[in-house]
């Protein structure tokens, strides 16, 4: 008995890495329902094309397989497009310009439609918007980053920071606003716009080459490249300011607090961190690892970012706290240590392990999570629960 009962903490941790969620977080989660306000500019015009292309997903198809495969095309298209442009200053041949337009039209369209048919098959629950908004947050930075090598922004790596991780900072804001106010609010120019704009910077790329955004404008004398880069800064205010009007002034807890009842301003701990170490490793290091390995640097910290979204969003659907240790935060942390004794060991290879660190944790957090809630919810996570005769699915996508 004594060596069994001096055994059992020991499983604490292993068990917590199983069970991320509490019972008390699973209670709540059940009580959770989507709510989400706002329709942008093109949302209307593409809800014909979505219909359409819905009509065309077997009843059999789960919601989630059309998430994961949405994810699969776009992390694959920009691999590609990173293996031939590791440092955003290279030409890519042609065609993996139009792979990356193609994979993210393709990404749109089924990050569209899987919601669609969640609903035509009776399939809508807290593990789908969980599993939704955990592949987005991933996808953001892929996005980010084959964008920027499309217009070689890696010629001017201030320029090509700002835009690597100014949309991980949005999309952090949106869900930061959510956790605030309770809905996930849409602008008249949201995410839908922002990937038609991106499609057509591939699209430019790919028939103009990524040299094209290096021309010099006459009598104006600045290069084609900066105004996509305006059109990030612009974009980014416009968002920014709406959602930290309802960060500020939209919570809907107890004195104004979030819904789980704590400070408005505590998720911004969170991204404020990576934000912060980001930029003190970019302009502190004496390799200048960013600007030698802008992808990886941005994929590394990209992998922390997503992990710590998801927190966010269960923190919302769970009406939880959101802390702010977290083990992420080991990868960054060896770059900053590696950088305090004076480089011991070779930037390029610690930010590899940093790579796999970030990446494995925020795999298996998400994984863990998943599937805890699929075991309490009884669901399978790669199944449709459509039970329906045929004859009865009209009314749902009508």
């Amino acid at each position: 008995m004594a060596a069994g009962a001096g055994a059992r903490p020991g499983l604490r941790w292993p068990r917590a890495l199983a069970e991320p969620l509490s019972a008390a977080q699973l209670r709540r989660l059940e009580e959770h329902r989507y709510c989400a306000a706002g329709v942008s500019l093109l949302e209307p015009p593409l809800q014909v094309y979505w219909t359409w292309l819905l009509r065309w997903v077997p009843l059999w198809v789960a919601p989630n397989s059309i998430t994961l495969l949405g994810l699969a095309v776009n992390l694959f298209t920009t691999l590609a497009l990173i293996s031939y442009c590791p440092t955003a200053t290279e030409e890519a041949p042609y065609w993996t310009y139009l792979l990356c337009a193609l994979g993210l039209f393709i990404y749109q369209s089924l990050d569209a439609i899987d919601g669609k048919q969640a609903r035509r098959t009776n399939s809508c629950s807290p593990l789908g918007e969980l599993f939704d908004h955990g592949c987005d947050s991933l996808s953001t930075v892929f996005m980010a980053v084959g964008a920027s090598i499309a217009v070689r922004l890696g010629t001017h790596p201030d320029w090509l920071f700002f835009c690597s991780f100014i949309g991980m900072f949005m999309f952090y804001c949106a869900h930061w606003q959510t956790y605030v106010s309770g809905v996930l609010r849409f602008g008249k120019v949201d995410v839908t716009e922002i990937q038609i704009a991106l499609v057509m910077v591939f699209v430019f790329s790919t028939f103009g080459g990524a040299t094209m955004w290096d021309y010099t404008i006459p009598i104006l004398e600045i290069k084609l490249k900066i105004f996509p880069v305006l059109g990030v800064v612009g974009g980014a205010i416009f968002s920014c300011s709406n959602y930290f009007h309802v960060i500020l002034h939209g919570g809907v807890g107890k004195n104004g607090s979030t819904i789980a009842g704590t400070s408005v301003l505590s998720p911004g701990l969170h991204i404020g961190i990576i934000i912060i170490l980001a930029i003190m490793i970019y302009k502190k290091s004496a390799t200048n690892v960013f600007e030698k390995h802008p992808c990886l640097y941005t994929l590394m910290f990209g992998c922390v970012f997503a992990k710590v979204s998801q927190k966010l969003v269960i923190a919302h659907m769970t009406k939880s706290e959101l802390y702010l240790q977290d083990t992420v935060f080991f990868g960054p942390g060896l770059l900053f240590l590696d950088q305090y004794f004076n480089n011991f060991i070779d930037e390029y290879v610690v930010l590899w392990i940093a790579m796999v660190i970030s990446s494995f944790d925020m795999m298996m957090y998400f994984s863990a999570l998943c599937l805890q809630i699929s075991r309490h919810l009884h669901l399978n996570i790669f199944k449709t629960s459509y039970h329906e005769a045929p004859e009865q699915v009209h009314k749902h996508i009508d």
